[in-house]
């Protein structure tokens, strides 16, 4: 007889899911056993990935869903392993990824009375009044399982929320005892029934109002932070800018939204302290997917600027403060958005003349700034700048590259540098907790074995990463991927946060804030210790070109990974 556990893993595979990151504990005999069964009888289940720590599961998960868009499932040892997910839980929350995570619960029979009773110790210890409680605050839904009799359902159900937008991560529960239930009868599932909700669309009147005021507009803007999630929204997007001659500026970018180095591309903006000149031109914006398109402290649109806003979530409902002034609002997806405002420019007469200033305009502006650029680029003697060792990296960056950006303080330093073009190219976490971008350089891997993956990360967020859990499974699971650390001795961000508060005060003038971490760990060697993989300490300018050529051959022709410790200034 089949048992929960069974029933689990083959809704599981039913939904399509390929790979379960797992960190097993004392609440999982029955999935231990359910797995070994199905290998000795040759039934297909996901395959096992061993997690030695459970936010690089958790994060491995985010970085597979991040490229291929499909949610996958995540598996740790009761409230001990829920918490041990760490940011990662945030950051899945946040950018709005879908997955599945699942937690055993202590037995809840303590005499022997049912299969699974409690036989430890530390399941006394370990039974908490609301396990769930602990991530309810960032799941899109959470339930316990509380008999094999129904267990496909809840897992169906709870990643049909998961794929329906806003997507988001799933927490479910289930006691030894409920997954060591026999089952008499384990039907196959009409997956048909179990389809994310549509996606809505713009409603007609939003189509024309939108249309009017932009193609009024002498300075139209669109902001973006994360519409290129879905690759299929780029090329809709890029349409819909060249027929109106309208700029496009990033905030935040989670994604590639537009190509770097198209002529109405005005860059990314993420913490700095200036106005952002195109934003403060533009007389029409249209915010399309983006949590943060602007910090008003420092940089903010126009007062009589036309505002319109198109979001998978537009009222941000899981952030307690959250303004921006549109005039309309409206929930839709991009792509759906999009294409709704291409199609209806087709029969649009347009002011050819008023396009072709609007994108002679914005391309002068985008010259000036790539020329900007690529004078930062250039080698300084004695030191290492991030914007020399993003250009070297950028000179390996092929059609078969995809790069995880966690680079802190360096993240807009790597967006302009890195200049990708193809849609699906770059990710960062989509959140705040860092320490996302090891496991999601194994989770990315995976989703895409044929792709180069790199990972840039300042080295606070390569410590927050696990590395030597990343490296021993990325060693394990043959997922080689390059991770350059930008070592500045320290955690900068904290830094600018207090100086950007207090300019003048004690701080100002202090030589020690507490933020310093020097000595500094040997990074490197912890990925070479834990995973073999190849590392290399680079202090020099003169020797980051051959270093990041050498990190590449090994990536890409041996197989193995490579981290290059970076002292950049």
């Amino acid at each position: 007889m089949d048992t929960a556990s069974t029933a689990f893993l083959e809704a599981l595979t039913e939904a399509g899911v390929s790979y379960v990151f797992a960190n097993f504990g004392s609440d999982h005999p029955a999935l231990i056993e359910a797995v070994a069964e199905a290998r000795a009888h040759g039934r297909p289940i996901p395959a096992i990935v061993t997690c030695p720590n459970e936010m690089v599961a958790m994060s491995a998960a985010q970085g597979y869903a991040q490229v291929s868009g499909k949610a996958q499932a995540v598996l740790v040892h009761v409230e001990c392993g829920t918490q041990s997910l760490a940011g990662a839980v945030h950051n899945a929350a946040k950018a709005r990824v879908p997955m599945l995570v699942f937690a055993g619960a202590s037995p809840f029979t303590q005499n022997g009375e049912l299969p699974g009773s409690r036989n430890e110790f530390i399941q006394w210890l370990q039974d908490v009044h609301d396990q769930r409680g602990i991530v309810r605050g960032y799941m899109k839904y959470d339930n316990e399982i509380r008999t094999g009799a129904n267990i496909k359902q809840v897992v169906h159900r709870a990643l049909q929320i998961s794929a329906s937008q806003p997507e988001g991560p799933v927490y479910l529960t289930g006691a030894r005892e409920v997954m060591e239930e026999r089952l008499a009868h384990n039907a196959v599932t009409d997956m048909t029934r179990w389809m994310p909700l549509a996606a809505a669309s713009l409603p007609d009147h939003a189509t024309a109002t939108i249309l009017d005021r932009l193609e009024r507009a002498k300075r139209p803007l669109i902001v973006t932070s994360y519409a290129g999630r879905n690759k299929d929204v780029v090329p809709e997007l890029v349409a819909f800018a060249e027929t109106l001659g309208i700029g496009v500026l990033e905030s935040v970018p989670s994604a590639m939204n537009f190509p770097a180095d198209h002529p109405l591309y005005q860059g990314n903006q993420w913490n700095d302290p200036r106005q952002n000149e195109a934003l403060a031109e533009a007389d029409c914006i249209l915010v399309i997917d983006s949590d943060v398109p602007w910090i008003p402290t420092v940089s903010r649109p126009d007062p009589a600027a036309a505002i319109f806003h198109i979001d998978v979530d537009p009222l941000k409902e899981q952030m307690p403060l959250w303004h921006i002034d549109a005039q309309l609002s409206i929930r839709a997806d991009a792509g759906m958005a999009l294409k709704q405002l291409n199609d209806a420019l087709e029969s649009r007469p347009l002011d050819q003349r008023a396009v072709q200033e609007r994108t002679a305009h914005y391309a002068a502006k985008s010259r000036a700034r790539l020329a900007a650029l690529e004078a930062r680029e250039m080698k300084s003697a004695g030191i290492i700048t991030p914007e020399y060792l993003v250009a070297c990296v950028r000179r390996h960056v092929d059609a078969e590259t995809i790069v995880l950006n966690e680079g802190i303080t360096n993240y807009g330093v790597v967006c302009d540098h890195i200049r990708m073009t193809r849609p699906g190219s770059i990710f960062a976490s989509g959140g705040g907790s860092l320490g996302w971008n090891g496991g999601a350089a194994i989770g990315t891997k995976l989703a895409a074995p044929d792709k180069t993956i790199v990972a840039l990360t300042g080295d606070g967020s390569y410590l927050f990463s696990q590395p030597s859990s990343v490296h021993w499974i990325a060693r394990k699971y043959k997922t080689p991927f390059l991770q350059i650390v930008f070592n500045n001795h320290g955690w900068k961000a904290p830094r600018f946060s207090a100086l950007a508060v207090h300019p003048d005060g004690y701080a100002s003038r202090a030589n020690d804030l507490d933020l310093s971490f020097d000595p500094p760990p040997d990074y490197s060697a912890i990925a070479a210790a834990a995973g073999g993989a190849h590392a290399r300490k680079v202090e020099r300018p003169e020797e980051v070109e051959e270093a990041v050529a050498a990190a590449f051959d090994v990536v890409r022709k041996e197989g193995r990974a490579a981290v290059l410790d970076v002292w950049v200034n």
